[in-house]
């Protein structure tokens, strides 16, 4: 009997040191391919939110941290889009605290004047049939910033049409647009500050 536990028990040890190690190599095997679609994925968010003719640098390598209120609570990273290395425009990681459901995590491109280049919601959890409609794959309502230009902290023109505003509220939801909204609005008024400060923000992945 006590043989036979034995035998059990080192044909056991084995079969979890053989489905660890195939775990193992299967994981070194795919995590190369996951980043390249990982980083295939993010290039084409950056596609929606940036023309790709107007910059010519490697802008997912062009990534820098930086800890800015406007944008949202924490540390988040931008891309640089540079023209013949003179820095022309940024895409931006941005939050909106003040959604309906929650945060609403955002993707903001935009110049250095004002003007916002394109904004895409990466992750939310707004009421389907009202404040989802934020998703391109529901409305176009989101694509409606791109070449709008914020004249400064006081335009009231950025707000939605209830509150005075230029941009469309959606039919029994207006938290969720104006969020976006103030949220769009505060990323592009941070990139006008910008240009000063690239050359003192930390690179992305450096060590402390």
């Amino acid at each position: 009997m006590l043989k036979t536990m034995q035998k059990h028990g080192v044909t056991l040890a084995l079969f979890a040191s053989l489905a660890t190690g195939l775990t193992a190599v299967v994981n070194a095997l795919t995590k190369g391919t996951i980043e390249q679609q990982a980083v295939a994925q993010q290039k084409l968010l950056f596609d929606q939110v940036i023309s790709p003719d107007s910059y010519d640098n490697n802008i997912q390598g062009s990534c820098f941290v930086i800890n800015e209120p406007q944008l949202g609570k924490g540390a988040r990273h931008i891309y640089v889009a540079r023209k013949g290395q003179q820095p022309i425009a940024v895409v931006m990681e941005a939050t909106a605290p003040d959604g309906y459901s929650g945060a609403i995590q955002l993707l903001v491109a935009a110049d250095f004047n004002g003007k916002i280049l394109g904004s895409r919601v990466t992750e939310h959890h707004e009421t389907p049939g009202l404040g989802d409609k934020i998703e391109t794959r529901l409305s176009d309502w989101i694509t409606h910033f791109a070449g709008k230009t914020i004249q400064g902290s006081d335009d009231t023109s950025w707000a939605v049409k209830k509150d005075g505003g230029q941009f469309d509220q959606f039919t029994g939801a207006t938290i969720t647009p104006r969020a976006v909204v103030n949220a769009v609005k505060r990323a592009g008024l941070f990139a006008k500050t910008l240009p000063s400060q690239i050359d003192n923000l930390p690179v992305c992945g450096a060590q402390p």
